[in-house]
């Protein structure tokens, strides 16, 4: 196992760390924001439903599609440079999104910013993962929990006051302090590493690119087009074009090339153990709401804000537990950890799901929304962590951006199935059910953590 060797003093990370997490904050805090100002950006742009959609749906893929190359981007052009360059362009396509005149336009500024957002998510962890020593990694990762928890907080909160006293503009205009100081902290303090890959192959960077729009596309839209012909040729050119992908990475070094996604990270089994587990946390933390906040408005009448009140408490919680479950991480078997962690969650569910059947009063919800802010906290930095922890440093930025592009194909798998569950049979009953779909994804999880290996003495 290769380690880094010039590690910088630790005040030194922890300065960078501040840098590091106004970047992945505000592209945190725009997902929750923007789904606020949806309906008033839809009445004064006078857009149909479908253009509406597009709004979130144009961002997230392009999130998602490019991460693998944009993860290899850092280990070739080095992480600081593509984080900034990531937050800029996240900060240019929010100034377009502002002044967007028409829908159409939102929606061309909402892809600039999603490529920005994919610029800099990768390059976050990786320089987490390279300036903290391997011991110290899990706190370090647990504050990077409590900024996710900030976020999903603020974000309705915040998006509500602004939109309701300065129009649906003002969920995007926010965005530029923070991305002005990311930007300015980034250059003041976040080091310049050494760079770990001469180049990227071409070839496995086009065929990624098709192969995930193919399969992001497929699934985000089968929903939307009723999983016609056309969506189901649209997922086998995915799959045919990620069998291809995985033939180029095994013949990259006989084609004299480096690998975009090396394969030597999948001979390490608390990588793929925790790649899994990802996908199952991305799969709930974009799906969960879901059903939660139809049953709070639509079955039980609540307003959104006294629905947001009270699944508060979630982010509350974790919030609180996120720097101690950090801390835990450097100390406890990551497999405890995670069997906890997915354990709560679950039992969270299923507390959700009898409270929503017996039809309690909707203030009861409250309590196991909260448990889902326990179980988690013992997830996100851990599970990063511990998945990241003996990686080199030559195969960072690849093994973040795989990482990523993991929890995101999550979050897409999660909102496509769960809507499907949502729309099947009684509407109150099909919302109520579809907890189960995310109880199954979790399932997987906790089989995925209870395959960890304890690493932590080295």
């Amino acid at each position: 196992m290769t380690v880094e060797t010039h590690l910088p003093p630790e005040r030194q990370a922890w300065r960078a760390m501040l840098a590091l997490s106004l970047g992945f904050f505000v592209s945190l805090l725009d997902q929750s924001m923007v789904a606020v100002a949806l309906p008033d950006l839809q009445r004064e742009l006078n857009a149909s439903v479908n253009h509406t959609m597009w709004v979130s749906a144009a961002y997230l893929l392009a999130v998602v599609v490019p991460l693998l190359f944009t993860g290899r981007l850092g280990d070739v052009l080095g992480q600081r440079r593509m984080f900034c360059m990531g937050v800029a362009v996240f900060g240019v396509g929010a100034l377009g999104c502002a002044l967007a005149p028409i829908v159409e336009v939102l929606i061309a500024a909402r892809v600039v910013q999603g490529v920005g957002a994919s610029l800099q998510m990768p390059q976050t962890m990786s320089v987490i993962n390279r300036i903290f020593a391997r011991e110290r990694r899990g706190r370090a990762l647990g504050v990077w929990g409590v900024i996710g928890s900030v976020a999903a907080l603020a974000g309705p909160l915040a998006g509500g006051y602004l939109v309701g006293n300065f129009g649906w503009q003002a969920a995007f205009w926010v965005h530029i302090p923070f991305v002005v100081l990311a930007i300015a902290f980034a250059l003041l303090w976040v080091p310049e590493l050494p760079t770990t890959a001469q180049s990227i192959d071409v070839a496995s960077a086009i065929i990624s690119l098709l192969a995930l729009a193919a399969i992001v596309f497929g699934i985000q839209q089968g929903p939307v087009l009723g999983w016609g012909w056309a969506v189901w040729l649209i997922l086998l050119v995915g799959v045919v074009a990620s069998a291809w992908f995985i033939r180029l990475q095994v013949t990259a070094y006989t084609r004299g090339s480096s690998p975009l996604v090396p394969l030597a990270l999948f001979r390490n089994r608390n990588y793929v153990a925790g790649s899994v587990g990802i996908i199952a946390m991305g799969f709930m933390a974009a799906a969960v709401m879901l059903p939660i906040m139809f049953w709070l408005q639509t079955v039980q009448g609540i307003p959104a804000g006294e629905a947001g009140i009270i699944v508060a408490p979630m982010a509350l919680v974790s919030l609180l537990m996120s720097p101690v479950a950090g801390i835990m991480a450097d100390k406890i078997n990551p497999r405890l950890l995670g069997a906890i962690g997915f354990s709560i969650l679950i039992l969270s569910l299923f507390a959700a799901w009898w409270v929503m059947q017996a039809d309690a009063q909707a203030w009861v919800l409250g309590l196991p929304i909260a448990g889902l802010g326990v179980g988690q906290s013992f997830i996100w930095g851990s599970n990063a962590a511990t998945t990241l922890r003996d990686v080199s440093p030559q195969l960072m930025g690849a093994a973040s951006g795989v990482y990523n592009t993991s929890r995101q194909v999550g979050s897409v798998l999660g909102v496509a199935l769960v809507s499907a569950v949502m729309q099947t049979g009684s509407p109150e009953a099909a919302i109520i059910n579809s907890l189960f779909a995310i109880v199954v994804a979790l399932v997987v999880g906790l089989v995925s953590a209870l395959c960890f290996r304890n690493t932590l003495q080295g």
